[in-house]
């Protein structure tokens, strides 16, 4: 797998980096937005249906199933299994998006076809939270527990390498040997890649954007700069993914969650502390009582604005959380080894939205609450104090790569929360990259768990020289080219996620129907016993007239 996938990506790199604005404009950017308005729907359907099979498995009687042998025992403590796997899930998009989505939908960015109907009113701001609940809640973890879950069990309980191919051998057999599984661990491969690429390269932006900020560098950050930054994220990613999960990885994670609670709390407690506790509890309360109803809507009736909604927001996250799917429930299986089914689907699922609930209502409550009573603190606005459009009616209102440091610059001693927050996207970004190379490796290796040290720099390099490529020859438009690349490849992934739910299911079922005849063995064995007692007891049989083998 490794030299296919290394030359589809360099041909892709390169095409993006030569033409940067006709692979975005022409080509990357129309596909996506046709997959958009004519697979919204499917999106829709699909990752709600996750969420349902999630909940099922995880509450039903499949939860008692060991992802790992009868007697294994997890690999990795409580507290550092689930900061790794939030760490490597989505954590750095809560840092990136924590105050700039609530905003966001606060402003009507793009329009308001969905999301916060009343506009800038109280009402709104309950909106904006609950829809960027949706977002970052249930539904993106139920798409990792499907990868994730599926792998574990064909890895850990089945003794598989660690490959996405082999979580279809229930329904394709020996098949999953030839083309059909090179082509969906190449695409998972790709896609990883990109997803992985792509966000350091965005995050390296806002990295830049609050350098500029504290004024440590005067104006744009420029290419230089970028590369430097790129250069040293993609340095202490490669140490880490050298060192291996057991040390590098966790560490950082511990660090990365440990640095996240002391600024989320310094938030908490140095803000509108009895407004956030309150709002968090409404906001909550509202997610769940209009779940099914944020979960079906698919703007029909707005038209080709609704189409824009969606291609900004909802149907875009689903597409970009699959093209995630292949990463993290590798990575996520790997560390999740004799963990039963009910714990894996608890952790992965409720807990992190728990906690992406929590993270949004503090640091996106805080900001909704400063814009509430001091308008046009954190959106700009117009002369007539709606949100500030461009010359083509365009919704600029709201800075997304400075938003959070925006907001923690008007607490006391913002900068150096501002600075701390730097640090945390940083770090982010490293357990991000470290986590995406060292799946990419595994997958490419044919799914060796531990693969060379050679192979694990190469890809976690590439990362970075495909970021740096595309940042600074092809300027941003390289970038989102590739990152709508990583959307397009998530379509026909997510046909393999559904293959992957039925071939769970199968196998489930059929462990099940061994334990329940197990079961049903023992019992019969003890009822046996049993009645011989009473009958020996009784005198009505000798003792030495009865069978030893019964």
């Amino acid at each position: 797998m490794f030299w296919p996938a290394a030359a589809i990506v360099i041909v892709f790199v390169v095409a993006a980096a030569v033409w940067p604005t006709t692979m975005n404009d022409d080509v990357m950017a129309p596909v996506q937005m046709w997959i958009v308005e004519w697979f919204g729907s499917y999106y829709t359907l699909l990752v709600t249906g996750f969420v349902a099979f999630s909940l099922w498995i995880g509450l039903g009687h499949f939860g008692d199933i060991k992802l790992g042998k009868d007697d294994d025992e997890p690999e990795f403590g409580v507290l550092s299994w689930f900061c790794m796997l939030f760490a490597a899930g989505m954590g750095i998009g809560l840092v990136f998006w924590g105050v700039a989505e609530p905003l966001s939908h606060y402003a009507g960015v793009p329009n308001r076809a969905a999301g916060a109907p009343s506009g800038m009113t109280d009402e709104g701001v309950h909106e904006s939270l609950v829809t960027t609940f949706l977002h970052w809640g249930l539904h993106p973890w139920a798409i990792y527990v499907v990868v994730g879950v599926a792998i574990a069990y064909a890895v850990h309980r089945k003794g598989k390498p660690v490959s996405i191919r082999w979580t279809l051998q229930p329904i394709f057999g020996n098949k999953v040997r030839g083309w059909i599984g090179d082509v969906v661990d190449i695409a998972a491969i790709v896609g990883t890649l990109f997803g992985v690429a792509t966000s350091l390269g965005l995050g390296v932006l806002q990295i830049g954007s609050g350098l500029s900020f504290l004024e440590i560098i005067g104006g744009d950050p420029g290419k230089i700069v970028y590369i430097v930054l790129i250069g040293a994220i993609t340095l202490m990613a490669t140490v880490s993914v050298v060192t291996g999960v057991r040390r590098g990885i966790r560490w950082l994670s511990n660090i990365n969650m440990g640095l996240a609670a002391v600024l989320l709390f310094f938030v908490a407690v140095a803000g509108a502390s009895l407004f956030l506790a309150r709002e968090f509890v409404e906001a909550v309360g509202l997610y769940f009582q209009e779940l099914v109803k944020h979960s079906f809507n698919t703007t029909a009736l707005a038209g080709e604005d609704g189409t824009a909604w969606q291609g900004w927001w909802t149907a875009f996250y689903w597409g970009w959380w699959i093209s995630w799917a292949p990463f993290v429930g590798v990575f996520i299986a790997r560390i999740s080894k004799g963990r039963t089914v009910r714990q894996f689907v608890a952790a992965v699922l409720l807990v992190p939205a728990t906690l992406a609930f929590v993270w949004f209502t503090v640091f996106g409550g805080t900001a909704l609450n400063e814009e509430r009573n001091a308008p046009g603190t954190l959106i700009a606005r117009g002369q007539d104090g709606q949100p500030l459009l461009d010359a083509d009616g365009n919704n600029i209102s709201v800075n997304v790569d400075n938003s959070l440091f925006e907001l923690l610059d008007g607490f006391p001693g913002g900068k150096v929360l501002v600075g701390v927050a730097i640090i945390l996207v940083v770090l982010f970004f490293v357990t991000s990259s470290d986590s995406g190379s060292l799946v990419v490796d595994m997958l490419a290796s044919g799914g060796h768990p531990e693969p060379p040290t050679w192979s694990r720099v190469f890809w976690s390099v590439m990362e970075g020289a495909i970021a740096a490529v595309l940042l600074t020859v092809g300027d941003q438009a390289g970038l989102t080219a590739l990152r709508y690349a990583a959307i397009i490849i998530a379509l026909p992934f997510s046909v393999v996620m559904i293959l992957m739910c039925w071939a769970s299911l199968k196998q489930f079922r059929a462990e099940r129907e061994i334990a329940l005849r197990i079961q049903r063995r023992q019992q019969q064995q003890e009822l046996t016993e049993h009645v011989t007692q009473n009958l020996i007891e009784d005198g009505l049989v000798e003792p030495n007239n009865v069978s030893g083998g019964r």
